[in-house]
C-alpha cells in the first residue's frame, strides 16, 4: 500500500513500515504495511498516523504522537534514523506510535508574596508550597488557596505530604531557614471562602542550622530531614506527648491573647555522615533512606540502623534527588551545572551514570519521576525552564516556561499536569500531559 496525502520530496527514498500502538480504539490503525517517505519527521509521522485513523473514524480529532523504533524516540527524519542506527531500510520497518507527552494548557498562575521555594503534589485533592515569605499555602485548584500555614520564622525551604494510615485528615511537614520542622493537620472538605490560617500541632527542633529538605516514610509514621548542619534527622509524626513535651504559645484573638498548646518534638535518631549541606532526601522503602548533598554524594542509609549502606560519587554540588524509574530503582540527581545525571545502582560500577541529559542551561533546581512510569521524569533550573524526559530519547520532549525567573521546585500532579513554583512568586499549573 502507498499512502499519499502527506507533504514530501517528490523523489524521497520511500520505506515500507507497519504502525503498531498499544492505545485503545479509537486510537488504532490497521496493522497493514505501508510505503512512507523516509524523510518523514515526527510531525509527518504524526499527521500520517491521525489521517489513518481519522480514516476510519471521520470525527476524529487530530492530535500529536510520538514514535518508538526498536524502545528508542524518534527525533530526527526516518532516513537519519535508520542510518544512525544501522537499521536496514529494506525489511519493513515497525513503528510504534503512542501519545506525545506535551502540556495541552497552561493554568492561570498562582501569586505569592515571595518566592515559592518547594512544591508538592503528591495529593491529587490539592497542592502544597512553601513560600520565602514563611508561610506554606495550600491549593485545591490555580488560584484557590484553602489554608495557609503560619508559625515558621524564615524561609520555607521544603514541604511534604505525610499519607499515615489510619489517620483523618491531612498532615504536612514543612522545613524551614528557622532550624525547625513544624507539622501540620487541616481537613480538605472545608468549605470556605478565605483561606483558613492554621497552626503547626507539633514543632521538630534539634538542626542547628537551616532545614533545607523534609521527606516521609511511605507509613507516614515518620520523617526525615537534611540540613545545612550536614546532619540527618529522623522523626516521629504522631500527636502524642510521648516523644515530645507540651509548650505553650500565645495567639492573639480579637483584643484578648489566648493560650494555644503545640508539642515539641526531637529526633528519634540523626545519620551522620555527609560534611557539607544536605540538599534533598527521598524515603521510597520503608528500609532505605537516599540523600544528596553539597558534599557531591548521593548516600543510601539503612534507616532502622542508621548505617551508610552505600555511596555515589558525582563531581558537582547536588541540588536535588528521586528515585523511581524501573522497578522505582533508578536515582535522578541534579546539580550546580545543567545536567541531569540518572543512575541505576543495580548495575556495577554504579559511580557512571547510565543516563545524562543535558538541555537545561543553568543549575538543576529539582527533579520528579512520574510515579506510574518508567521512563518519564520532570526537571527545574534556574534557566527558567521545566523539561519534561523520557529515558528513551536524549532530548527534552517538552519545554515549558511558564515562568520568568529562576524555577525553585517542580512536582507531578493528578499525573497528567506538572507543577512549578520559582523566584518569579508564581506556582504554575501545565496540565493535559498525557503521560500513560
Amino acid at each position: 500500500m502507498d499512502i499519499d496525502g502527506v507533504n514530501e520530496e517528490e523523489n524521497s527514498r520511500r520505506v515500507q513500515v507497519r504502525f503498531v500502538t498499544k492505545l485503545k480504539p479509537p486510537m488504532t490503525v490497521p496493522p497493514l504495511p505501508i510505503a512512507i517517505p523516509s524523510n518523514l519527521t515526527r510531525l509527518g509521522l504524526s499527521t500520517l498516523v491521525n489521517n489513518l485513523i481519522q480514516n476510519g473514524n471521520p470525527d476524529w480529532n487530530t492530535q500529536p504522537f510520538d514514535f518508538l523504533i526498536d524502545g528508542e524516540l524518534v527525533r530526527m527524519s526516518l532516513d537519519k534514523f535508520l542510518l544512525a542506527k544501522s537499521i536496514s531500510a529494506e525489511k519493513i520497518l515497525e513503528i510504534e506510535y503512542i501519545k506525545a507527552v506535551a502540556p495541552r494548557k497552561e493554568e492561570e498562575p498562582s501569586l505569592h508574596d515571595d518566592w515559592v521555594s518547594s512544591v508538592d503534589g503528591s495529593d491529587p485533592r490539592f497542592i502544597v508550597t512553601g513560600c520565602y515569605d514563611s508561610l506554606a499555602r495550600v491549593w485545591k485548584a490555580a488560584g484557590e488557596c484553602t489554608h495557609i500555614l503560619e508559625g515558621h520564622s524564615d524561609v520555607i525551604a521544603s514541604v511534604g505530604v505525610i499519607n499515615r494510615k489510619g489517620v483523618e485528615g491531612i498532615t504536612v511537614a514543612t522545613a524551614s531557614k528557622d532550624c525547625t520542622l513544624r507539622l501540620w493537620k487541616f481537613d480538605t472538605e472545608d468549605s470556605i471562602n478565605d483561606p483558613i490560617r492554621i497552626r503547626a500541632f507539633k514543632i521538630l527542633r534539634g538542626h542547628t542550622k537551616s532545614v533545607q529538605c523534609v521527606a516521609a516514610q511511605n507509613t507516614g509514621d515518620m520523617v526525615c530531614s537534611g540540613s545545612w548542619d550536614s546532619m540527618i534527622k529522623l522523626w516521629q509524626t504522631n500527636d502524642s506527648q510521648s516523644d515530645g513535651d507540651l509548650v505553650s504559645i500565645k495567639k492573639r484573638k480579637g483584643n484578648d491573647q489566648a493560650d494555644e498548646s503545640q508539642l515539641e518534638g526531637e529526633a528519634v535518631s540523626t545519620l551522620v555522615g555527609h560534611t557539607q549541606c544536605v540538599s534533598s532526601v527521598v524515603w521510597p522503602q520503608q528500609e532505605t533512606i537516599y540523600s544528596a548533598s553539597w558534599d557531591h554524594s548521593i548516600r543510601l542509609w539503612d534507616a532502622e540502623t542508621g548505617k551508610n549502606s552505600s555511596d555515589i560519587f558525582c563531581t558537582k554540588v547536588l541540588n536535588c534527588l528521586d528515585v523511581g524509574g524501573e522497578s522505582s530503582a533508578l536515582i535522578a540527581a541534579g546539580g550546580s551545572d545543567p545536567i541531569l545525571r540518572i543512575w541505576d545502582p543495580r548495575k556495577p560500577g554504579t559511580s557512571a551514570p547510565v543516563f545524562q541529559f543535558s538541555s537545561h542551561a543553568s543549575w538543576i533546581s529539582a527533579c520528579k519521576w512520574h510515579d506510574k512510569s518508567w521512563f518519564h521524569l520532570v526537571s527545574s533550573s534556574y534557566d527558567g525552564k521545566v523539561m519534561l524526559w523520557d529515558l528513551r530519547t536524549a532530548w527534552p520532549l517538552a519545554v515549558i516556561e511558564s515562568h520568568k525567573d529562576k524555577v525553585l521546585c517542580a512536582d507531578w500532579w493528578k499525573g497528567d499536569s506538572v507543577i512549578s513554583g520559582g523566584a518569579d512568586s508564581k506556582l504554575c499549573i501545565s496540565s493535559g500531559i498525557s503521560v500513560l
